[in-house]
């Protein structure tokens, strides 16, 4: 007979909520099910059962503005709790990222206290800057590719090993928009490097705009590849809508017209 969780029917706590947050961040809401690996794996993190761990990420569901926009819910019994770990982590995504980290073993208390823009010493370790860099990258791929469901926004490419999770304002230039999934648009490798050079951009309608040395480019593939695009709005996320004022910084910064 199967042992049941200590923590069965025991109210969840910050941390874990924490934990799962992070996780239905990572994941695809279709797969925010009992039979997913990943679920499984949170759930013995949690000593809770698969079964709990997805009624919770369906719970961070009902709070998720896009999926209420294709008429998709998530369950309906939330707790405060919920909505207070949605709400302060839609606008703490480094602190997100360095608490589960610490919850799932990666690094101690005091460096997940470090991982935290604000509260981070000087002179970081170098195993720190490795560990920080790692867990920011490693979060936000996942949670950008399942945003898009795997699919390049402009393309429509589904080569989980072509796609790049490209940062809309750059890593180096704003270190609490490193992990921000909202600051992420899913594209394949060229089209990474011409909106990285400023050959490409998004504007607020979420349409494609390329410079003119793309549209006036002698170049058939230029042309048929690239240019085709012009205009066209790019394939909306799942969640994690990409932010206008991120967007706009882009457009004014990056974007050489």
């Amino acid at each position: 007979m199967t042992a049941r969780p200590t923590n069965y029917g025991k109210a969840w706590t910050r941390q874990q909520s924490i934990l799962a947050f992070e996780l239905y961040c990572r994941i695809p809401f279709q797969q925010t099910k009992a039979s997913n690996p990943e679920v499984q794996a949170v759930a013995r993190l949690l000593n809770r059962s698969p079964a709990a761990v997805a009624r919770k990420l369906g719970n961070f569901g009902a709070f998720d503005p896009e999926l209420r926009r294709r008429k998709i819910s998530g369950l309906t019994h939330t707790s405060k709790l919920d909505r207070e770990v949605w709400d302060e982590f839609h606008s703490d995504w480094p602190g997100l990222v360095a608490l589960a980290g610490q919850m799932r073993g990666l690094v101690s208390y005091e460096e997940a206290e470090a991982l935290i823009p604000v509260k981070g010493p000087e002179g970081e370790s170098e195993r720190l800057v490795t560990v920080k860099r790692r867990m920011h990258q490693a979060f936000f791929r996942d949670a950008v590719l399942s945003a898009h469901e795997g699919i390049c926004c402009v393309t429509g490419i589904s080569i989980r090993q072509s796609l790049i999770a490209s940062h809309i304002v750059p890593w180096s230039v704003n270190e609490k928009l490193r992990a921000d999934p909202m600051n992420g648009l899913c594209l394949t490798a060229t089209f990474d490097r011409l909106f990285d050079s400023g050959l490409m951009t998004v504007e607020q309608d979420l349409t494609l705009r390329f410079s003119q040395e793309i549209l006036r480019a002698d170049c058939k593939p230029v042309r048929e590849l690239i240019a085709v695009f012009q205009g066209l709005p790019i394939r909306r996320p799942q969640r994690f809508l990409p932010k206008e004022q991120c967007l706009k910084w882009h457009r004014e910064n990056i974007f050489v017209g």
